[in-house]
């Protein structure tokens, strides 16, 4: 599916993209793979060329940043340690780009890391060691909690314990991450929102940030159910909107695990078509967060699963198309900015 691109001087952060390389991964995985296998599969292998060719496919992408996923780990470092490879990594092709070579264009400007919160006080040095390897563009963590009691909607991935954000554990070591200034990425599933406004009261001076509009379902034994779930999704977004100290991202409705569409992966549906699938959870999130805390995302990779990265970003531009031009500044760019800490990458207004 090729597309004109809309509004092509809009500046864009994209905040919430993956680096990897699954392809030793992938034929471990027993058949019938999962619906989320399948989507990185055809993406197994995504770094700097892959990452650049994306976000120069037409937007105006300025800058991005990276998000965890297990990738690169230290081998040779303390099972605490090793996600500090991630970002010695990462902090590479940030380097690759801020290099001069490919203009002003800043990859992975902010880079958010892993760390093991159920560590408790003994994340303080794991989290040293991520800000020195981060060269100044380490911004955040991420420990996600994703869990359901049904195990055919994650697949053999993801491994979040039960109720982790509310474990003594975790929050002890939550305690200890909070004093070092940070951001903290929440990725967990709709049914699970409760834990992250439990979260979010519980420590209200930590940005915290909710990934993927909180995950609606429509995989395994959810399929089919997203109208049902709809009233009670909406309600969780809008008491955590209530948080102030809660962003949210704008996107992973195009996963395997949202559904939307289903028939994927890359089934080359065009921008209006998602737009209008996607509204009623956008225009939610953004009702209830605002425009100041509320940002789109690619999630890309993963989100290859629904469409192409050009056809991604004219779906948000369409469900943006009433929003103020300083409002969609916000949205695109300077919301991610301001909380990932790197305005200075920013475009004169």
């Amino acid at each position: 599916m090729t597309e004109d691109i809309l509004e092509p001087d809009l500046p864009i952060i994209d905040p919430h993209h993956h680096l990897w390389d699954l392809r030793p991964l992938i034929p471990a995985f027993p058949e019938p793979r999962h619906d989320f296998i399948d989507a990185i599969a055809g993406a197994a292998y995504y770094t700097f060329d892959e990452l650049h060719s994306d976000t120069h496919s037409g937007h105006n992408i300025i800058g991005t940043v990276f998000m965890e996923c297990g990738a690169f780990y230290d081998a040779s470092r303390g099972d605490a340690m090793k996600p500090v490879g991630e970002v010695e990594f990462v902090n590479g092709v940030a380097a690759q780009g801020a290099s001069g070579l490919y203009g002003d264009y800043r990859p992975c400007a902010a880079i958010v890391g892993h760390a093991d919160l159920t560590l408790g006080e003994a994340v303080n040095p794991v989290i040293e060691a991520l800000v020195a390897a981060g060269n100044g563009r380490f911004k955040g963590i991420r420990h996600a909690g994703a869990w359901d009691a049904d195990a055919e909607v994650l697949g053999p991935p993801f491994h979040a314990p039960e109720g982790l954000y509310g474990s003594d554990a975790f929050r002890a070591g939550f305690a200890a991450y909070a004093e070092h200034g940070l951001t903290f990425d929440a990725w967990l599933l709709e049914p699970q929102l409760g834990d992250v406004l439990e979260l979010a009261k519980a420590f209200p001076d930590q940005q915290i940030v909710l990934d993927h509009c909180g995950t609606p379902l429509n995989i395994a034994s959810y399929r089919g159910k997203l109208d049902e779930r709809f009233d009670t999704w909406r309600a969780s977004i809008n008491a955590i909107g209530q948080c102030p100290n809660v962003a949210v991202k704008l996107g992973g409705l195009a996963m395997a695990f949202c559904g939307m569409p289903e028939d994927g992966p890359a089934a080359g549906h065009g921008s209006e078509k998602l737009a209008k699938m996607w509204q009623p959870y956008i225009e939610t999130c953004i009702e209830a967060f605002g425009t100041d805390r509320a940002m789109f995302e690619s999630n890309y990779p993963v989100d290859r699963w629904g469409a192409s990265y050009p056809v991604l970003w004219n779906a948000f531009k369409r469900l943006a198309q009433g929003y103020s031009a300083e409002e969609k500044r916000a949205l695109f760019a300077g919301n991610a900015a301001r909380i990932y800490d790197i305005e200075h990458i920013l475009p004169a207004a």
